[in-house]
């Protein structure tokens, strides 16, 4: 399952953290869709039918453009079918936020769209998952294993490498070569769809994240996890619509195990917090501030070096259609009957 992510990165940084190679194997940095920089606004805490970075096939929107060149997009995270009738999409009777990998082509909702090729990438820093304990649920931080990033410099895996020796590189944002080397963006697999009110209003882009049983490190903290696509070849035959069909693509969903994870504080159990605090890995056996990993202290450099007055700008204003959309989403949410984890 997943209910909760987070993107801290300002737009210009999500376009160079989610370069993608094409077919060719050229590497290629994404634009945005016209407009849509300006409708995404980072977070350190993202909840449903906000709006999140989506990486997708340009064709999309543009029937001539090159088969393998991608488009960033902004979309609202819970997918509103084209056929949904409703003028409010708050209206729909069930949960699109999450669809299984299992049973994804025997529902109409998600058969549809796939079956058009409508598949994305969901970018996010990561995303938050909840343990249930006796007294209450711990929430937890799950991410891309930092230390493994590399640069055309030094092609050796970090992984081995001590707190002290890996922080200097990572907080770097870009090579010498202009290659990012800041955050590495989680690339969750994801399904979406286009949605036109009844009168003609823009359309509104929704997706839902595909979930696949939980790797064995996850599994003690949740059953289900976002499907995770690994590296450059995976995210390009999941987006290649005319290359890769359906049935191909969706054998790419596999539980893998390769994500990392840390406590984090019960702060983000509210979504109306949106601080770096909500990322801050915890100790859960002491008060003390936990001993840092190379990760985590990847994080904390990263948090303070990318642009904290534009950010919080950024992390504090919401549109009124998003302000509106929770508030809907909170008193409809007590009504619904969830039909997917």
């Amino acid at each position: 399952m997943c209910g909760r992510t987070a993107c801290t990165l300002a737009p210009d940084e999500v376009s160079r953290a989610s370069s993608y190679r094409n077919r060719g194997g050229r590497r290629r940095q994404p634009r945005w869709k016209d407009g849509d920089a300006d409708k995404y606004r980072p977070s350190y805490n993202k909840s449903p039918q906000s709006t999140s970075p989506v990486l997708l096939s340009r064709r999309h929107f543009d029937k001539e453009a090159p088969e393998d060149e991608c488009v960033l997009a902004a979309m609202r995270w819970g997918l509103v079918p084209s056929w949904f009738r409703e003028k409010d999409p708050s209206k729909m009777q069930y949960s699109t936020n999450n669809c299984r990998s299992e049973n994804i082509l025997q529902k109409k909702t998600y058969k549809d769209p796939m079956n058009k090729g409508q598949r994305c990438v969901i970018l996010a820093d990561g995303f938050y998952e909840w343990k249930k304990q006796e007294k209450a649920k711990q929430p937890f931080f799950i991410y891309f294993p930092q230390t493994e990033e590399k640069t055309k410099q030094d092609d050796k895996s970090q992984a081995s490498c001590s707190p002290e020796e890996a922080s200097p590189e990572l907080t770097e944002k870009e090579d010498a070569s202009g290659e990012w080397t800041g955050w590495k963006l989680l690339t969750m697999a994801g399904v979406f769809d286009c949605w036109t009110p009844p009168g003609g209003v823009e359309p509104l882009y929704t997706y839902s994240v595909i979930t696949v049983n939980a790797s064995p490190n996850l599994q003690s903290i949740h059953h289900r996890m976002p499907a995770i696509l690994n590296g450059d070849e995976e995210v390009r035959r999941w987006l290649d619509f005319g290359e890769v069909k359906a049935v191909d693509a969706l054998k790419l969903l596999e539980s893998k195990n390769n994500l990392t994870f840390h406590p984090v504080s019960s702060l983000v159990n509210n979504s109306r917090n949106n601080s770096p605090e909500c990322l801050q890995p915890v100790d859960l056996n002491s008060k003390k501030e936990p001993k840092p990993t190379a990760s985590s202290k990847m994080m904390a450099s990263w948090l303070k070096s990318s642009a904290p007055t534009k950010r919080k700008e950024a992390d504090t204003s919401e549109s009124k259609e998003e302000k509106k959309s929770k508030s809907e989403g909170g008193l409809q949410r007590a009504s619904k009957k969830s039909r997917t984890t």
